[in-house]
């Protein structure tokens, strides 16, 4: 594993973003686009936002700043449009008027910046029958067809944590449309409204199987086709200690290789004979069972068979290509995955621990010029010169 290493500024320099801050998607995606190099200044509540983890442990505010603003207070709104006017990208996840209520909407900040990026994270999108109802991951991804193709078929579908809609379809589609925005404003000097929606990046996430589907080359249930674990050369399988191994071996030349290596060549089934594939499954993960994940691993280390050990997250650092690549580093005793993607000539790196709420206002009021961060006034809201709260309130 990796050390946090010399800290590279990334492509992304220069650029300033302003973070309301929320949980899940939206904090992801304002920590890739500091890990890119942009500096991201996150506004926190006062008391800290829902399921929050201890902030010192939070790794999606890593290479960010924080300031501490009551946007309910006299002067809160005033605060962050001030901030507004010196960046390049706003990012909310507020459920739709909310940021307009409390005074930074889209209007006010463009009033403000007309430049401005201004990025909306939310699970059901701004319009539409189920905009204003609460929810997380699993129910933004239900409706659209992604949660019901994983699992096994006659069994519930498998909650694949929450990566596919929060993360996948939410956060990454969020800085894609922010980039391309951004893209836009510094060539027009037009900014916009990004409106992502988990509903809709995930169910674009589908869009080769619904390609499939429609070819006929996919079947609407689950454990039936190709790529969900339907196929016996396509799925993970239990070793002799209880651990399990993920094959691939899709291809022929790499069927052939994975065959082999496993032993079963002269007694498996064809692997185009569909209605013979229980038969090929129950051969491949009786053969799988006569070892450990370990011998296994040994088995098909340097071949082309697509075959690889199911690590747990506590293992993965250890892996020794992982390990090569420095996939995962350290960072003020945090092991954390290291920033992806990897540039040539703008480097990337973890430049600083979890931003610890409103430790940096008087940094933010310099570098930004917006004093008002630090007047006296701000104290008589109920916050110290460094951001936090004062005894008692």
């Amino acid at each position: 594993m990796a050390g946090a290493g010399t800290a590279g500024h990334g492509p992304l320099a220069g650029v300033r973003v302003v973070e309301l801050a929320g949980i899940g998607p939206g904090p992801f995606a304002a920590m890739l686009l500091a890990d890119l190099g942009a500096d991201v200044v996150r506004v926190d509540r006062p008391g800290g936002a829902g399921l929050a983890i201890d902030p010192a442990y939070d790794i999606t505010n890593r290479n960010k700043r924080s300031v501490v603003v009551d946007l309910k207070s006299e002067h809160g709104a005033a605060r962050v449009l001030d901030l507004v006017d010196r960046a390049d990208v706003l990012i909310e996840g507020y459920r739709p008027g909310v940021a307009e209520r409390l005074g930074v909407g889209p209007d006010s900040c463009h009033a403000r910046n007309p430049k401005l990026v201004y990025g909306r994270m939310t699970g059901w999108g701004q319009q539409g029958p189920l905009a204003q109802r609460a929810g997380h991951d699993i129910a933004y991804i239900a409706p659209t067809g992604t949660l019901g193709m994983i699992g096994n078929p006659g069994e519930p579908p498998v909650v694949p944590a929450n990566l596919v809609g929060d993360y996948a379809g939410g956060s990454l589609y969020l800085v894609v449309g922010v980039l391309a925005a951004l893209h836009h404003a510094r060539a027009s000097g037009a900014g916009q409204v990004v409106d992502a929606a988990i509903v809709d990046g995930t169910a674009h996430l589908t869009s080769m199987i619904h390609g499939m589907l429609a070819a006929g080359g996919w079947q609407d249930r689950r454990g039936a086709n190709l790529l969900d674990g339907g196929c016996p050369f396509y799925g993970t399988y239990e070793t002799a200690d209880g651990q399990y191994m993920a094959v691939g071996a899709l291809e022929q030349q790499f069927y052939d290789e994975f065959v082999d290596l496993l032993g079963i060549k002269d007694q498996a089934p064809a692997r185009k004979d569909v209605s013979r594939w229980g038969e090929l499954r129950d051969t491949v993960a009786a053969r799988f069972r006569t070892r450990t994940r370990e011998e296994w691993t040994a088995v098909f280390d340097g071949s082309d068979a697509c075959v690889a050990p199911v690590l747990s997250l506590r293992e993965a650092p250890a892996h020794p290509h992982l390990a090569a690549r420095g996939t995962f580093t350290d960072h003020g005793g945090i092991t954390q995955p290291a920033p992806a993607p990897r540039f040539s000539a703008t480097p990337t790196s973890v430049r600083s621990g979890p931003a610890q709420p409103g430790t940096d206002a008087e940094a933010v009021a310099r570098d930004w010029d917006v004093p008002h961060l630090i007047k006296e006034d701000r104290i008589s809201d109920g916050l110290t010169r460094d951001g936090h709260l004062k005894d008692g309130d």
